[in-house]
C-alpha cells in the first residue's frame, strides 16, 4: 500500500480528507482480479480488449467533463490546466489505445461499433451531470478519482510488473513521471479549493469523490465480467 507520505497524498489537506473517505474502496480496487490479472499475466485478453474499448468511450466524456469543470474555475490558471488535461485525455485515446488496438487484433471500426456498457454509460452520465449541475468544487471532486486512483494503481502495479507486454504498456502509462506530474498538479488545485470551502460544501463534494471512486471499481469489474446490457 502506498504510504501517506508519498507525493500522491499530501498530509493535512483537503485531498487527504477526501482520500480518507475511500480507505475501504481503494484496497478493493487494488485487489480486483482485473488488476491482479494484469501483473500475473492471467487476465483474459478479451476482458482487456473490452476494457480498452470502454475506456475509449469513457475518455471522450471525461474530457468533456474536465472542460466543463475548467469553465467554472476561479482562475485563468485553473481553467487552462483543465483545458490541457481535457486535451491530454483525448491524446491518450489516440496514442495508447491505437497502439493497443493493433496488438489486440482490433481496429478502429470495431472500437466505434462497441456498445457502451451500462457501467460506462452510468459513470459518464454521473460525471457530466455533476460537472454541469454542481459547483466547481463538486465537479473537481467528481473527476479527481480518475486521476488519483489511476496514479496509485499504476505505481502499485509497476512495482510488480507484468509478463504481458500489452499489460505492461498500460501500466507504464499510468506509473510514469509525466502522469504523476499531471496528478500532482490537480491535487495542488484541490487543496487550494478545499481551503476555502465551508463544511457543508466540502461534505457535498466528498460525496461525489466517493461515488466516482466506486465507479472506478465498477468500471474494472464490468471489464472483467465483460458486462452486457440485459434484454438486448
Amino acid at each position: 500500500m502506498i504510504q501517506p507520505s508519498d507525493p500522491f497524498d499530501p498530509p493535512s489537506s483537503w485531498s487527504s480528507r477526501l482520500w480518507s473517505g475511500i480507505e475501504e474502496i481503494y484496497p478493493a480496487i487494488l485487489g480486483h482480479p482485473f488488476l491482479t490479472g494484469l501483473t500475473d499475466g492471467d487476465l483474459d485478453p478479451a476482458a482487456f480488449s473490452y476494457y480498452v474499448a470502454q475506456d475509449a468511450h469513457y475518455l471522450r466524456d471525461y474530457a468533456r467533463a474536465l472542460a466543463i469543470v475548467g469553465a467554472k474555475a476561479a482562475t485563468h490558471e485553473q481553467t487552462a490546466m483543465f483545458a490541457r488535461h481535457a486535451a491530454g485525455a483525448v491524446e491518450v485515446e489516440l496514442s495508447l489505445h491505437s497502439r493497443l488496438l493493433g496488438e489486440l487484433g482490433l481496429d478502429a471500426t470495431q472500437l466505434e461499433s462497441a456498445v457502451i456498457s451500462p457501467t460506462t454509460r452510468a459513470y459518464c452520465s454521473y460525471l457530466l451531470a455533476t460537472a454541469y449541475g454542481g459547483t466547481f468544487a463538486e465537479g473537481l471532486a467528481a473527476v479527481l478519482p480518475c486521476y488519483w486512483i489511476y496514479a496509485r494503481v499504476g505505481a502499485e502495479l509497476a512495482a510488480a510488473g507484468s509478463p504481458d507486454l500489452r499489460f505492461q504498456r498500460w501500466i507504464d502509462t499510468y506509473a510514469g513521471e509525466e502522469f504523476a506530474l499531471v496528478v500532482n498538479e490537480v491535487l495542488a488545485v484541490t487543496d487550494q479549493v478545499g481551503a476555502g470551502l465551508s463544511e457543508t460544501e466540502a461534505t457535498r463534494a466528498q460525496a461525489h469523490f466517493v461515488t466516482t471512486s466506486r465507479y472506478e471499481w465498477m468500471f474494472w469489474d464490468a471489464a472483467w465480467r465483460q458486462e452486457r446490457w440485459p434484454l438486448s
